[in-house]
């Protein structure tokens, strides 16, 4: 069975996007860069630029590594209405898991392996059903916050970038209390990005 990584880009005072629910500079060193993350790339780019994934040597190697080990992502439902379920495509991964107690839109990308759920925990069973040997990529915010809470997350990774919001929606959603981490274990120092990972400690 593979892990169940809590991941995000995030602003250096722990940010994932402003008030708004705009990632401004967040994902721009997803496209600042000569190298492509994958062979087949979605095109999925939540500014809207249209551009393709092209990261620095350092984070390619990085994010294909990661990405490749994903089988399942969770998310939100507000993540889900935001970027209309990435039109059935997401970035990685084979199957999505949407925490939400309303249901799939009718008549909605009826081809794409999305399952929505009511619970965080009955969540990420799914998702570690679907995912097989592979690993769960749980989106932060309110729900990876949820999830991080129950003790069902094994690993945080975040992609760091040179920003400043001072308010907006925090990586961690508004879950309260400590919760301690183990590391880094990994430090990978990209173009206009650093990438993190801890370990959760049980």
């Amino acid at each position: 069975m593979g892990s169940v990584i809590m991941h995000s880009v995030a602003s250096v005072d722990g940010f994932i996007a402003d008030d708004n629910d705009d990632v401004g500079p967040l994902h721009e060193w997803y496209f600042n860069g000569d190298v492509p993350i994958r062979e087949r790339d979605q095109g999925y780019d939540h500014s809207g630029a249209g551009s393709r994934f092209r990261v620095s040597p350092a984070s390619a190697e990085y994010v294909r590594t990661m990405w490749n080990r994903i089988g399942t992502i969770v998310m939100g439902r507000r993540l889900f209405d935001l970027v209309n379920g990435w039109e059935g495509q997401p970035p990685t991964g084979d199957h999505v898991v949407v925490v939400s107690h309303r249901p799939k839109p009718a008549g909605w990308h009826p081809e794409a392996s999305y399952h929505f759920v009511g619970d965080v925990a009955a969540a990420v069973d799914r998702a570690r059903e679907l995912a097989g040997d592979r690993d769960v990529a749980v989106n932060a915010g309110d729900v990876g916050g949820q999830i991080l809470a129950a003790g069902l997350v094994d690993e945080v990774a975040m992609d760091v970038v040179p920003v400043v919001f001072g308010s907006g929606r925090r990586y961690f959603g508004r879950t309260d209390g400590r919760y301690p981490l183990a590391g880094p274990h990994v430090v990978v120092h990209g173009d206009g990005v650093l990438h993190l990972r801890f370990k959760a400690r049980p």
